[in-house]
């Protein structure tokens, strides 16, 4: 059955770069491109696939089991359209451009000064004998950078004006998780980049952990009141477990209060005292939303008033009308 997956996706990327890809690329002069094209190809059938399944499996569910009831779903076509970006490429090429160089450049200056960064096979020999085992092991450690990452875009108040963008969504759904701003998708690319750059993960694996990732964190978004059981909840993050991190006045405000971190293993909230396993739930988005303050409708206006206040709370800022953005203490 797999075999028969994978030869069909392999035939349908070449049957689509060879009657529209190449053609385009002959037209346009940019024959020089021909390889990255191909990849790219697979990167766009991908990110169709994961949405077609997004929809699929989750959308079901959501008429089915939801948390809330909405009288209209429009609140979630901007999300479709942060997920588009992200999952057919358009984004992730971005990051690619721009982060490239930087890992290459610091790989060879890394070498220069006699230092070759370890892979987890050095830390733990042997390790790469077992494909299976060895993805898990990326995955933990990936995840365990996430939560840190997360925990300080939350603690940090420039952080958290980029990343409250993606808390503000009042309407909640399995397309939220690629809701945020520009910078701070480019902040996470950089942290991640060097991390997977240090510890070796494999370019061909790196889009598997991705894809896993993605797929996690999109079920974790949906408006499901599904917990996972009292053991499954804390194996992996339930949509209940982060429903209560994006609740108004718990998880989507910044400072201490703030709760359930984890993307993917809520192990990391159980070990650093940040996990909540309530079984209140309430409104998502963020507190300050109820005083005035606007995050915008639109991809546009969400991206400019996300720089506003990201300068305003480098500069020590407040913006008219609304109380000042996030906690500073970072731990």
């Amino acid at each position: 059955m797999i075999d028969f997956i994978t030869s069909t996706f392999t035939l349908i990327q070449a049957g689509l770069f060879e009657h529209l890809v190449e053609p385009a690329l002959h037209a346009l002069g940019l024959m020089a491109y021909l390889e990255p094209a191909f990849d790219a190809t697979e990167f766009v059938l991908l990110g169709l696939l994961e949405m077609a399944l997004l929809v699929v499996l989750f959308r079901p569910l959501e008429a089915i089991f939801p948390v809330e009831y909405w009288p209209s779903r429009s609140g979630v076509n901007t999300d479709i359209l942060y997920t588009a970006l992200h999952r057919l490429g358009f984004i992730p090429l971005m990051l690619f451009v721009v982060l490239l160089p930087l890992s290459v450049n610091v790989d060879e200056w890394l070498r220069l000064q006699g230092f070759i960064p370890y892979t987890l096979d050095d830390v733990i020999p042997g390790l790469f004998n077992h494909p299976a085992l060895t993805f898990l092991v990326y995955l933990l450690v990936l995840d365990f950078v996430g939560y840190w990452v997360h925990r300080f875009q939350h603690r940090l108040g420039w952080w958290w004006a980029l990343h409250s963008l993606h808390h503000s969504q009042r309407t909640m759904s399995y397309w939220t998780d690629d809701r945020a701003h520009l910078l701070d998708d480019l902040l996470n690319g950089v942290v991640f980049t060097l991390v997977s750059l240090l510890i070796g993960v494999p370019p061909g694996q790196f889009l598997l952990l991705l894809m896993t990732a993605r797929m996690v964190q999109s079920l974790a978004h949906a408006n499901l009141s599904l917990s996972f059981g009292p053991v499954g909840q804390r194996i992996l993050v339930s949509p209940r477990f982060h429903r209560i991190h994006h609740g108004m006045t718990m998880g989507s405000v910044g400072g201490p209060q703030s709760c359930n971190f984890a993307v993917l293993f809520p192990l990391w909230d159980m070990v650093f005292g940040t996990a909540n396993f309530t079984h209140e739930i309430e409104p998502t988005g963020i507190d300050d939303q109820l005083l005035g303050r606007d995050y915008g409708e639109g991809f546009w206006r969400q991206q400019s008033l996300g720089l506003q206040r990201f300068w305003a709370a480098l500069w020590g800022q407040t913006l008219v009308g609304v109380r000042p953005l996030g906690g500073s203490d970072p731990y």
